[in-house]
């Protein structure tokens, strides 16, 4: 039930959820290493936090294989890779719906083939599902996220007795994936997500960030889906 001395590997660790994992793994006196899209917020989070980094693309093969060549293996990968998508199935162009499930599900797919064969034994790897949103309105993300659930539940036992494979669900939480929002649409669209979470608000951060901890602590837990909605599919 410990992370000193771990070796956690976080991709899209440069904002949002993957950053605070980053930042409470660190505090948890792990070797933190994350992966990130933009160099100067890799850059910043070396200086800021001392947490190593790389700028590349985890959904191309060839850059995340040379990566775990060159890094070796880890107790511990975290994965938020994948978007999300607005849009029922008559609307939505094919192209749309496609890219949602190949974001979510095939590049996650493809990471855990790559980082399974870069586990320290007893090691795990954690994705990144989703809660919320309906088929009518949110169709290749909740396609994406189902084929997540599932693909822990098959990976888990193909993993057994080895390593975990597990992953958390959050709901919509104000994160760097909406960075494009301005303020009044960020208040709008928290204030939309809230009327329909039973406990009455989105998450926070740190809400989130701490059950992928917990996930990488616990040893006996595989192939599981932490919600952490808010009981917003209820």
């Amino acid at each position: 039930m410990s992370l000193e001395n771990d070796k956690v590997l976080v991709i899209g660790g440069t904002s949002g959820f993957g950053k605070e994992v980053a930042i409470m793994a660190q505090h948890k006196k792990a070797e933190v290493y994350v992966i990130g899209r933009d160099q100067d917020r890799v850059n910043k989070l070396r200086y800021d936090d001392n947490i190593q980094g790389s700028s590349l693309d985890a959904q191309d093969e060839g850059q995340i294989k040379r990566f775990f060549a060159k890094y070796g293996s880890f107790d511990h990968v975290v994965s938020m890779l994948g978007g999300a998508m607005g849009g029922g199935f008559l609307e939505s162009p094919v192209a749309d719906i496609r890219k949602a499930i190949e974001d979510k599900f095939f590049a996650n797919l493809q990471l855990v083939q790559i980082a399974s064969k870069h586990l320290k034994q007893n090691g795990s790897i954690i994705l990144t599902s989703g809660s919320g949103g309906h088929p009518y309105d949110a169709s290749g993300a909740i396609i994406g996220n189902q084929a997540i659930n599932t693909m822990v539940q098959g990976v888990a036992v193909e993993l057994a007795p080895d390593y975990r494979i597990n992953a958390v669900s959050p709901t919509w939480t104000p994160t760097g994936l909406w960075r494009s929002m301005n303020s009044k649409q960020l208040a709008e669209q928290k204030s939309n997500v809230s009327e329909n979470v039973p406990l009455g608000r989105v998450a926070k951060l740190d809400e989130v960030a701490s059950a992928y901890i917990y996930l990488m602590e616990n040893d006996f837990i595989t192939g599981q889906v932490l919600r952490v909605d808010g009981g917003v599919d209820l």
